[in-house]
């Protein structure tokens, strides 16, 4: 048998770097190597909104670049929540993410953080695209930002729950020049996924149709709103579950009179059994200070 020749010194020194780079060990084992820090991992694209990336360092705090892509059949503003979850599935944050419409066709790219999250807790986990809800651009309350051309602002705040018991609140604020007159409920349309009417929903005047104390009972009585002022109602329900399909009414679409133009807010109504839904009458709104 030929005997082998020698390496070339370049190849010999080659060997010898991973021979050596083998034996490292994080935790002093012979023969393991250090491992790489597992990427986050996204979520796949959903209604419109796919998450392009997670950054596990570049942030203060956690987060995810996503990428919106507006419907052919007209903008719309979309709801979003991201869901943060560490490697091993724990909630981190959920974040809700009101997006501003976009052009149909068009794609923008935007930034979610996670707050409540720590630094670096996102590596080796995922982002997740919650519920995602969309609102037609021309019925999207304005909380805040430019006056509508009606005048009037109309929104809805983030809600109350206790022991089953709903509610929700309707704001309406006189953004206009010239005074305004309130007398009597709300109407208030339920709508499902598909924004398209429930007309097993029966909706009720007056808050003690469904539980007293919530503040949207009452009689309705005529008032007026200077400019700047403001004036809310309430939507109340239960979720009861008894026998039958519970039934679910994402959004409402609101007119705060009759003819009106619509606005529609996303109460998430989760109406169980019960099919009904009660509205409480307009208020003057209590003045700061």
């Amino acid at each position: 048998m030929r005997p082998h020749s020698a390496l070339p010194p370049v190849l010999a020194a080659a060997l010898v770097f991973l021979t050596a780079c083998g034996s490292q060990s994080s935790a002093g084992g012979s023969g393991s190597t250090v491992p790489a820090p597992a990427p986050s991992v996204v979520a796949d694209e959903k209604d419109g909104i796919r998450i392009t990336s997670a950054d596990t360092g570049g942030c203060a705090r956690p987060c995810a670049s996503y990428a919106v892509t507006g419907p052919a059949d007209g903008p719309v503003v979309t709801i979003a929540v991201f869901e943060f979850r560490t490697a091993e599935g724990r909630a981190m944050d959920n974040v809700k993410e009101t997006i501003p419409a976009v052009a149909p066709g068009a794609t923008v790219t935007r930034t979610v953080t996670a707050p409540l999250a720590s630094p670096g807790s996102l590596v080796g986990g995922r982002v997740h695209i919650g519920t995602v809800r969309t609102v037609p651009a021309a019925e999207a309350p304005s909380p805040t930002g430019p006056c509508p051309p009606s005048g009037v602002r109309v929104y809805a705040d983030e809600g109350d729950a206790a022991m089953g018991l709903r509610a929700v609140g309707l704001h309406l604020e006189n953004c206009g020049t010239g005074s305004l007159r309130l007398d009597g409920y709300p109407a208030v349309q339920p709508l499902d996924e598909n924004h398209r009417g429930l007309p097993a929903v029966r909706v009720l005047q007056g808050g003690q149709a469904i539980a007293t104390g919530t503040g949207a009972d009452g009689p309705a009585r005529p008032f007026s709103l200077r400019p700047g002022e403001r004036a809310h109602a309430g939507l109340v329900w239960r979720n009861t579950t008894e026998a039958g399909d519970p039934i679910s009414a994402p959004y409402v679409r609101v007119r705060w009179q009759p003819g009106a133009a619509p606005v529609m807010v996303v109460p998430e109504l989760d109406l169980g059994t019960t099919g009904r839904l009660a509205v409480g009458p307009w208020k003057p709104a209590r003045k700061e200070g």
